[in-house]
């Protein structure tokens, strides 16, 4: 795209990443910041940043000599698209869009790099405010694949056009999404740690073990609690707070009082040497996860394994691939109920371990037994979560994690929920999704290629339900409004809609 004359405000680590991507892409790029020492180690990074990539042959040797770093403002004249990067404060980027109206050509795009500002509410700043788009660059923007624009009500479609064709000349991923809180990825990804706070907050189990089930029994590469951290937890408290204020109130949105606590505590995450976890002490910040034991080391050789759906075949083809005989009855060492509604009548004579889905095991009315959930598909799964009651038996215990063990999984004991811990906050994600596509903010595929490269999930939202199946998520979101009585539990109308045309229907 050597024809655009690309301009960037702001020489921060978004900014010059920004215009590092804009050179090597073949355009004439004008950097500009208003602190001159900014602007001269941006523009150290970016030559630092193009040196790398002319070594591996990522650009060409005169990408050097397309970046201009601009004193004023006033230079970015010439500039068809001009994207700023300046620090996240409404007000600050309004100014400018007023002051690069006044410079630019009548047709220049402004467009911004917000993250959480409504896009909308900076286009009323700008002269011709249907040149006004967002482009949502990923941190940092040399190394993240994905690019999220962003329709403001005012955008017109030639500006959406051009920052679709500039990121794509960028070799990113270009997505669309509407104006809203969080936009697409932001918004899909909130019950990743929504839902881990509130966990936390009814003690189902503690931020070490929140992050481990996440990591090994979801294939996440980083927990909720640890990435909280990473990104400080102040910023996420102000994030939840704008969510809520710009939703009117939405429950699902809902700030957590652990996240005002750890603020007023000082405990910041990373960056203040303390959060969740400790970071002032030398060595790992937690404990490195287990390895899951060996296929076949449990001690179950024959089970009963019930229920239908992804999970129920998934468990009896792994069993099998372990060397345990799968029956349909009696005589069983360990009864698997897998199934989403209880078996009517479960084999006796056997430990009972059964699936929280449909409840919570003190919702089922089997106290004997253990409780267990886990997410399919089962190849990429390296844990089971179990639970138990008061009067839940020694030995049905220590045959769930026997049966377990044998099929490669690690266990780890929490408390009493309808799906447990990664249950929850998988059927969230979602569920979050399926809202905001039901709403128009972007598309399915959209929000998964989002998820998977802007946020670094292992899969997107929709791959999850293919894997899970909608019945699974739609019965586990239904114990969990049933139980908990709460609006941040009701089900998406285009989930509950796909869910009914496949038969499934909400337990009586």
């Amino acid at each position: 795209m050597s024809e655009v004359v690309l301009g960037v405000v702001g020489a921060g680590t978004m900014g010059a990443g920004i215009a590092q991507l804009g050179c090597a892409a073949g355009m004439r790029t004008l950097m500009h910041d208003p602190v001159a020492d900014a602007l001269h180690r941006g523009g150290e990074a970016v030559e630092g940043g193009l040196s790398r990539w002319v070594k591996k042959g990522r650009t060409d040797a005169g990408a050097h000599q397309r970046l201009e770093l601009a004193g004023d403002l006033e230079a970015l004249a010439p500039c068809e698209l001009v994207i700023e990067a300046a620090p996240e404060r409404p007000q600050l980027k309004r100014e400018l869009f007023a002051r690069l109206s006044e410079i630019c050509r009548e047709g220049a795009v402004l467009a911004t790099n917000t993250s959480s500002i409504p896009v909308t509410s900076l286009a009323r700043a700008a002269r011709r405010p249907e040149n006004v788009v967002g482009m949502h660059f990923f941190n940092p923007p040399p190394l993240m694949k994905l690019l999220e624009v962003i329709r403001a009500e005012q955008t017109g479609e030639a500006a959406l056009a051009l920052a679709c064709e500039v990121g794509r000349a960028m070799d990113k991923r270009v997505i669309r999404a509407a104006d809203g809180p969080g936009f697409l990825v932001n918004r899909c990804g909130r019950p990743f740690g929504a839902e881990a706070l509130r966990l936390l907050q009814e003690r189902i189990a503690g931020h070490e073990e929140i992050d481990r089930i996440c990591r090994m029994g979801g294939g996440f590469r980083m927990g909720p609690f640890e990435l909280m951290d990473l990104v400080g937890i102040d910023v996420g408290f102000e994030v939840a707070q704008s969510f809520t204020e710009l939703s009117f109130g939405e429950p699902r949105w809902k700030p957590s009082p652990i996240q005002a606590r750890m603020v007023a505590a000082g405990r910041l995450g990373r960056k203040a040497g303390r959060g969740f976890y400790e970071y002032s002490r030398e060595g790992p910040h937690r404990t490195p996860d287990p390895d899951p034991p060996a296929v076949g080391a449990g001690n179950a050789r024959a089970a009963t394994i019930l229920g239908a759906g992804p999970l129920a075949g998934d468990l009896r083809r792994r069993a099998r691939a372990a060397g345990v005989e799968v029956l349909d009855g009696p005589p069983a060492e360990v009864v698997i109920d897998a199934g989403l509604a209880p078996a009517a009548d479960p084999p006796g004579g056997a430990p009972l371990a059964v699936l929280c889905a449909a409840g919570s095991l003190a919702a089922r009315g089997q106290p004997e037994a253990v409780g267990f959930h886990l997410l399919p598909p089962l190849a990429d799964c390296r844990l089971v979560e179990l639970t138990k009651l008061p009067d839940t038996s020694p030995a049905a215990a220590e045959a769930a994690e026997s049966f377990f063990a044998g099929l490669g999984f690690e266990h780890i004991w929490v408390g009493d929920a309808p799906g447990l811990v990664l249950g929850r906050i998988a059927c969230q994600l979602v569920n979050e999704a399926c809202f905001a596509v039901g709403e128009g903010v972007g598309g399915e595929a959209d929000v998964d290629l989002g998820m998977t490269l802007g946020l670094n999930h292992p899969r997107g939202p929709f791959a999850w339900l293919e894997a899970i199946g909608v019945e699974h998520v739609c019965t586990l979101l239904d114990a969990l409004w049933r139980e908990r009585r709460e609006e941040r539990y009701r089900t998406a109308p285009v989930l509950l809609r796909r869910a009914m045309l496949a038969g499934w229907r909400p337990p009586t």
